[in-house]
C-alpha cells in the first residue's frame, strides 16, 4: 500500500485522518477527469452523447464489483436522493424498525412521511437487540447503516443474513456509505435487500455519484413514482414499461461524475479489495489498541469482536485544536473527534496519532 500514496499528494502535507468526511481524490482520477472534460470541450454534444451511451456499462460495472445483477443497480447522485425516491413509493402503513442517532439522511426520510417507527439503541449488543425487537414485534422494514458515521461501530454481516432466513418477509433497507470500498461485499447472498450508497467517501468516487442495489424479490412492495426521460434512457416508447431502477434514474445523469465511479471501482479492484480489507483490518487492530490504552474509546466499541477503522475518541476543542494544529486531518463528531483510515493510511501514523495525544 506504501507505493499507493504517491496517488495521493495530499499526504504529503498531513496525516489524513478523515476517509469517513470526504475520501481522497487520486491524480489518476484527475487525469482522466481532465481529459473527459477536455474531450467535451473539442467534441460537444456528440461526446456527451457518447458518454451517455455508457451509462450501461457502469451499471455493469457496479454490479460486477459488488456482485449485483446490472438491471438491479441504479446510478443515483447521492445516497439521500435515492432513498427519497425509494420510499415515495413504499406504502406508508409500513412498520420500520431504526436505529437510534442513525445518519440523518437514512432516518429522517422515513421520519418526515410518518411512518410507524421503532428504535434500537446502538450499543455493544447491537444485534442481540435487534433480533429481540423483530423477534417480539411486527416489522416491515429494518433500515439501518452498515458501519455508524459517529463512532464507526459496524454491523454484522452475517447476522443480518441470519436475521433475513428468520425473518424472510422484513425487508433489511441499508445505508453503506461508510462501508463500500472497505471491503470484499457480495450482495446477492447477503441478507440485504436494498443497499444504497453515495461513492465519495471510501470508494473514493468524487462527489455527485451513488447507487442502489435491489433484489427481485422486493420490487413488489414498492409502487414507485418518479419517472422522466432518463428512466426509459431516451426511449419513448417504454414510457409505460419502466423497469424497476428506471424509477431511481429519472433524469440526465452526469458522465462526469458516473465515469469517475466508474474509474474508482476499477482502480480499487486493480488493487485488489482482499489486499484493502486486509489492510484495513490491520489499522483497525492497531487504532484500537493505541487509543484504548489511551482511555479514549467507548466500551461498546472496545468489547465488539470487529470493528471498522472509524474511531471517535474522548476530546473537547482544545483537544481538536492541538490535533490540527499538528496537520491531522478529522472531524468533531458525536462530542468526541472522530479519526477515520483508509488504505492510504499506515499504522506508524496511528502510533503519529497517539503520540500528539500524549504530548510527545
Amino acid at each position: 500500500m506504501q507505493n499507493l500514496r504517491k496517488k495521493f499528494p495530499v499526504l504529503n502535507q498531513c496525516i489524513y485522518a478523515n476517509t469517513a468526511a470526504t475520501g481522497l481524490m487520486s491524480e489518476d482520477l484527475m487525469e482522466w477527469r481532465q481529459g473527459h472534460d477536455l474531450d467535451y470541450l473539442i467534441g460537444g454534444s456528440e461526446i456527451k452523447m457518447k458518454n451517455f451511451e455508457e451509462m450501461p456499462q457502469i451499471r455493469k460495472t457496479i454490479g460486477n464489483f459488488f456482485y449485483c445483477n446490472a438491471d438491479n443497480v441504479a446510478l443515483v447522485p447521492n445516497f439521500s436522493m435515492g432513498l427519497n425516491i425509494l420510499l415515495e413509493g413504499l406504502d406508508k402503513n409500513q412498520r420500520v424498525l431504526l436505529l437510534k442517532g442513525d445518519y440523518p439522511s437514512l432516518n429522517w426520510p422515513f421520519e418526515s412521511r410518518n411512518f410507524t417507527r421503532e428504535y434500537v439503541e446502538i450499543d455493544e449488543q447491537l444485534e442481540e437487540r435487534i433480533y429481540d425487537k423483530v423477534s417480539g414485534e411486527q416489522f416491515d422494514v429494518l433500515a439501518l447503516s452498515l458501519v455508524q458515521w459517529i463512532n464507526g461501530l459496524k454491523i454484522d454481516l452475517e447476522f443480518l443474513k441470519k436475521l433475513k432466513k428468520d425473518f424472510p418477509d422484513l425487508m433489511i433497507i441499508t445505508d453503506g456509505t461508510q462501508f463500500c470500498g472497505t471491503e470484499q461485499f457480495n450482495f446477492e447472498t447477503s441478507g440485504i435487500d436494498v443497499l444504497g450508497t453515495s461513492a465519495y467517501k471510501w470508494l473514493l468516487a468524487g462527489f455527485g455519484n451513488g447507487f442502489f442495489l435491489v433484489k427481485d424479490e422486493v420490487k413488489e412492495r414498492f409502487n414507485q413514482k418518479f419517472t422522466g426521460y432518463g428512466s426509459v434512457a431516451g426511449d419513448l416508447s417504454k414510457k409505460d414499461n419502466i423497469h424497476f431502477c428506471g424509477h431511481l434514474q429519472p433524469g440526465h445523469l452526469d458522465s462526469l461524475n458516473f465515469g469517475s465511479l466508474r474509474f474508482a471501482l476499477d482502480f480499487l479492484d486493480e488493487i485488489g479489495m482482499e489486499h484493502i480489507e486486509a489492510h484495513l483490518k490491520r489499522l483497525s487492530k492497531k487504532a484500537t489498541e493505541e487509543f484504548s490504552s489511551l482511555g479514549l474509546l467507548e466500551n461498546d466499541v472496545i468489547r465488539r469482536k470487529h470493528h471498522s477503522t472509524i474511531f471517535n475518541v474522548r476530546g473537547d476543542k482544545a483537544f481538536y485544536k492541538r490535533l490540527r494544529e499538528n496537520e491531522v486531518v478529522c472531524s468533531p463528531r458525536g462530542g468526541g473527534i472522530r479519526l477515520s483510515f483508509h488504505f492510504y493510511n499506515t499504522e506508524d501514523e496511528i502510533k503519529a496519532i497517539a503520540n500528539i495525544i500524549r504530548g510527545q
